[in-house]
Parts: structure tokens; sequence; C-alpha cells
């Protein structure tokens, strides 16, 4: 039997997101909850605490800093995500760092760039990858049993209430439908049929400029295409759908919604087996994985991944006048 490795994970930011991994954290027997980063010592503190963590800092450098810490997760809006992974990098420390990975292309091939210079792990953090269902559809696309992949049609919509100083509205926090959820879409389709040839978009740009709702249409030279949308206007229900020569597969964000196949005028529904926890704790487990075999990136999310993604992101928001203060394109 094989004795894994216990790795010391640190948070850097204490909010939402944050909470929702270090609860799937708590899964994993090789790892350990170490210390939890915000610049409000007493919000850290009070993280920790909930989550049993067992160190609490009132900031990031003096976690980053502390010879005890393996992993670093960055759970930080997007605006702060460049800055805040190149501190990690320099120290050395693994990091995982939330989507969107930084606000930019140029952003992103500098924190590339760091890893490779520190020899130091780095991946974006993308549960849906290691998403058990997403799994299944990336076998039946290569399986063929389908027939050939030829259309996505993917949606993340919710409904939101204006406030200008919530991160999601905030220009200066990256915020916007596109970076904050529309990005799952994007991802899909980058993951299942690559990138695309041609874009064509419809957006609603809100009171603070950001945009609140966008409707994207990816073309393909062989005649493949995706329809993707994202916005913060309305609820959907925000599944994913596959449309093969020889049939159709549609998956839902919803864990226990089972893979729904048909094939032949006839449909049949599969249940794959995700385990407790919201998902977060495959990603988590595969890093350590990646650390175990001394690797310095993921062989399922690689990093010219994450730059083909992020410079897809760059493409749209282009076409759909998105602009962030210090975050030029």
């Amino acid at each position: 039997m094989t004795i894994q490795k216990t790795y010391n994970w640190a948070i850097l930011g204490c909010g939402k997101i944050a909470k929702r991994f270090a609860t799937d954290l708590q899964l994993l027997p090789n790892a350990k909850l170490y210390g939890a980063a915000s610049r409000d010592l007493s919000k850290a503190e009070n993280f920790a605490s909930e989550l049993n963590f067992e160190k609490a800092f009132g900031s990031y450098e003096e976690m980053i800093a502390d010879p005890a810490v393996d992993i670093i997760y960055i759970a930080t809006p997007h605006s702060h995500h460049l800055e805040h992974s190149l501190l990690c990098l320099k120290a050395k420390k693994a990091v995982l760092c939330e989507k969107a990975f930084a606000i930019n292309t140029k952003e992103v091939e500098q924190m590339i760039q760091a890893s490779k210079e520190n020899n130091t792990f780095l991946m974006e953090a993308f549960w849906t990858r290691f998403n058990p269902s997403f799994l299944k559809v990336l076998d039946i696309i290569k399986s063929k049993e389908l027939g050939a992949l030829q259309h996505v049609k993917c949606d993340f919509k919710f409904f939101a209430t204006f406030d200008e100083h919530h991160r999601i509205f905030n220009k200066n926090l990256g915020g916007g439908s596109l970076l904050d959820i529309g990005i799952y879409p994007v991802f899909t389709a980058l993951m299942t049929l690559g990138v695309p040839d041609e874009i064509t978009i419809d957006v609603e740009l809100g009171k603070t400029g950001i945009d609140e709702n966008i409707e994207m249409l990816f073309k393909y030279k062989n005649g493949n295409s995706a329809n993707l949308a994202s916005g913060f206007k309305c609820n959907a229900f925000n599944d994913s759908e596959f449309y093969f020569t020889e049939g159709s597969v549609r998956i839902s964000r919803e864990l226990q919604v089972p893979l729904r196949i048909g094939k032949k005028g006839k449909f049949t529904e599969i249940h794959c087996e995700h385990g407790k926890g919201l998902g977060y704790q495959n990603e988590a487990a595969h890093v350590m994985d990646c650390l175990d075999q001394g690797l310095t990136e993921s062989p399922m999310l690689p990093l010219s991944f994450s730059l083909d993604l992020i410079k897809t992101l760059d493409r749209i928001r282009k076409l759909a006048n998105i602009e962030y203060p210090n975050h030029d394109l």
C-alpha cells in the first residue's frame, strides 16, 4: 500500500469560494488545513476557526513566508491573481489559482513565466475539468460511440440584484459575467471543440460598464460550432449539451443530476460517482498527485490550455468593448 505524502495547504483570501474549497479539502486524507490569510486578521481567524485551519495570518506575505506551507490556493478577485500568484511562485510555493486565471493574456504569460523560472507548480482552479460527468463526456467524444462531435451548447446564468459595489459588478475587481461565469461555457467549448476560428457576440453592458449578459457563437472551419452564454439577468438551467452525428449528451452543473444520453430516439441516464463534497476536492487531489510526481504543471489542465482560454476571453472582450482599469489588453 502506497503511503501518500501529506501537504500543508494554505488559503489566500477568505471569501465564499475559499470556504467551499476548504470544506472539500477536509475530505482528503493527505491534505492538512494549515493556514488561512486575509488582509483582515479577524476575518482570517474566524475562517481558520470555522474550518479547522491550524494558523491564521493577517497578511498574505506572512503566510507565504511560512516555510511549512506547501500549496497555496488563491481565492482573491481576478484583478489580484497576477500579483498574488507572483508572490507565491517567487517564494516557490505551489499555486492553485482560482479562475479566471488573471484579467488578460499578458498577465497569464507573466504567471507562466514565473512558474518556469522558479520551477514551481502552477494550475488554474477549474473544478469542472475534474468533474466525473465532464470526464465521461470527454470519454464519449474520444471513443466516437456517438459519432463525431459537431455542436456544443452551454449556458451559465443567474439573477443578481444590481449592486455597484459588489465584486461581480465592479470593473476594478474584474467584474462582469464573462470572467466570472462565462468562462465556464468558453472552457467547455475549448476543451471539446478547440480554439474557434471565428467568434461573434451580442453583449449587454450595464451601468458600471461590465457585461451583464453576453451571447457567443463560436465557428470552426470544419463546420463545427458552439452557442455559449452567460449573464446576471435571469436564472437558467445551466446545462451543457453536446450534439454528435449519432446522438447527444446533456450534463448539469448539479452533481446529483445524472448524465443524459440520446441515441436513435432513445434516452438513457448515467449516474456518475461524485462522492461527497462539492467537487473541489477532485482538483485539489490532482494537484497533490502532480506534486507527488514532481510536476510543475498539470497534464490534465496544462498551462498551454489556460493560455488558449485567456486568449479566447481577450478576443471576446475586444468584440464586446469590455475594458478594465489598469489591465489593458
